[in-house]
């Protein structure tokens, strides 16, 4: 593709001189012959001063916010995430107009909405591509991933590659990140969900304003928006919007609601109302939050045109989401063990509230929060599992560059306000054994933080650690004394 044509694309000055381009990066290190390089400015580092590298490798022409002296053609603009996710777009001919484009937002129940939708539109007969934190998928192939939501020359080679293995529908998990740096810039989406809105992400949006306002983004670039009407922040997402808007809700009903509700292991059973028809609804997924969930994977499905029973049959299909609420082998013991990702004080409520509901003993809660990210929430989640939980297990989430302890003493702050009976093992391998030794008949072990993760990250190295794996090769092997 001509420069030329990816200049008009950006609405900016033509080139000095026209080149060809044979790829789109952001990454000096992964230039080739032909690339254009682009220059973006982020919290650590600035683009341009790889700029040089980039043209000594064989990059064609740069995307810079300032003119470099460097012997290529440059495309000046205004800001460069903008025109690097537009630039891919052309330069891939538009992948994402060429299927059904599905967005999901909002700070819980993204993935487990994306997997619900994916089991419908499967039954529907569709192609499906999704995108989010645990991998993507394209039909049945996975591409794994390092963000919830790719750069965007990433998210639009994914799409490009989606589009030509025939992709019908893609759902996508669109991350805070993602629309605050303008990953997603131009894509259209047919419908986007809003699922709710709690605290995470400060350390990099510095206050919930700024991360409310980034979630908002995303729906001035779709054709029709879906609240969750029981979330505080859905006036705030719906007003002013130049899209219709569907609602969802339990309590304060909606377009989309559901009657009758009922929590049990097994999952959660529900009468679904929707403006295309209405039916009961058996998940296999248990958790008032899934319920939430469903509602929104129906409301998104009705609005890509699959019919209301084939939305149904799909819900009901979906054995589980991989390390949400998943039910861990106990091989026998008379005890329950889940696995869930909750990372955000909601999340965390949410799966303990859910697993109170059917323990027939204690509640014990394992979990840790992870470093270099938002400080604030951490004494907040000790406060909600010493509120929530019969005891707990404070532990090492993926501490990263931070040291365990410091992270845990914060979590302290919060658990002490409540005056709960609590441990701390830093070791996480060790803080899930201590769970599961002193585990008696009926209790409920929820090792919470994780869930899909298979590493723990430590001083900038991961390391292979999935707390379901931890939990069944203890029980497994070792465990013939355990819950007695």
């Amino acid at each position: 593709m001509l420069l030329s044509k990816i200049a008009d694309e950006l609405h900016v000055q033509q080139p000095e001189r026209d080149v060809e381009i044979l790829d789109v990066t952001y990454d000096s290190r992964k230039v080739l012959p032909g690339s254009l390089f682009c220059c973006l400015r982020g919290e650590k580092t600035d683009g341009h001063r790889f700029a040089a590298q980039a043209v000594e490798k064989g990059a064609a022409a740069l995307i810079v916010e300032e003119r470099l002296p460097l012997p290529v053609p440059q495309l000046l603009v205004a800001d460069g995430r903008e025109a690097m996710a537009r630039a891919a777009a052309c330069f891939f001919d538009h992948p994402e107009r060429k299927m059904i484009m599905l967005g999901v937002t909002g700070t819980n129940g993204k993935t487990s909405t994306t997997y619900m939708l994916k089991a419908v539109a499967e039954e529907a007969g569709l192609k499906v591509g999704l995108i989010g934190t645990i991998h993507n998928l394209v039909g049945d192939e996975v591409v794994e991933t390092e963000r919830t939501t790719p750069e965007s020359a990433d998210l639009f080679r994914l799409l490009n590659h989606m589009a030509e293995r025939q992709v019908d529908l893609v759902v996508m998990e669109v991350s805070s990140h993602a629309l605050a740096q303008n990953r997603v810039a131009g894509i259209r989406f047919k419908a986007a969900l809003f699922t709710n809105l709690t605290q995470d992400h400060l350390d990099y949006h510095k206050t919930f304003e700024a991360y409310r306002a980034a979630k908002k983004k995303l729906f001035y670039q779709t054709d029709l928006t879906i609240v969750n009407d029981d979330d505080p922040a859905a006036g705030y997402m719906s007003q002013g919007l130049p899209c219709p808007v569907w609602t969802m809700g339990i309590y304060k009903g909606g377009d989309f609601y559901a009657k009758s509700i009922e929590i049990t292991t097994a999952g959660a059973s529900f009468h679904l109302f929707t403006p295309m028809g209405d039916g009961r609804v058996d998940l296999h997924i248990s958790g008032l939050f899934s319920v939430y969930n469903a509602m929104g994977t129906a409301a998104l499905a009705l609005a890509a045109g699959i019919p209301f029973q084939i939305v149904r049959k799909g819900l009901q299909k979906l054995p589980c989401v991989v390390g949400r609420l998943q039910a861990a082998n106990t091989f026998g013991h008379p005890f329950a063990v889940y696995v869930d990702y909750a990372h955000t004080p909601d999340a965390l409520k949410n799966v303990l509230t859910t697993a109170r509901g059917f323990a027939k003993g204690r509640l014990i809660s394992v979990f840790g929060c992870g470093g270099d990210r938002d400080h604030g929430k951490r004494p907040i989640m000790g406060e909600i599992s010493g509120q929530n939980a019969d005891f707990t297990v404070i532990t090492s989430d993926n501490p990263r560059t931070e040291d365990p302890m410091v992270i845990i003493k914060n979590i302290e702050e919060g658990i002490r306000r409540t005056a709960a009976a609590y441990t701390v093992i830093e070791d996480r391998r060790q803080a899930i054994h201590h769970a599961l030794d002193m585990a008696q008949d009926g209790d409920v072990i929820v090792v919470a933080g994780k869930g899909h993760e298979t590493y723990q990250e430590i001083n900038g190295v991961k390391h292979h650690f999935d707390d379901r794996e931890i939990v069944e090769d203890y029980l497994g092997e070792d465990g013939d004394d355990l819950g007695t």
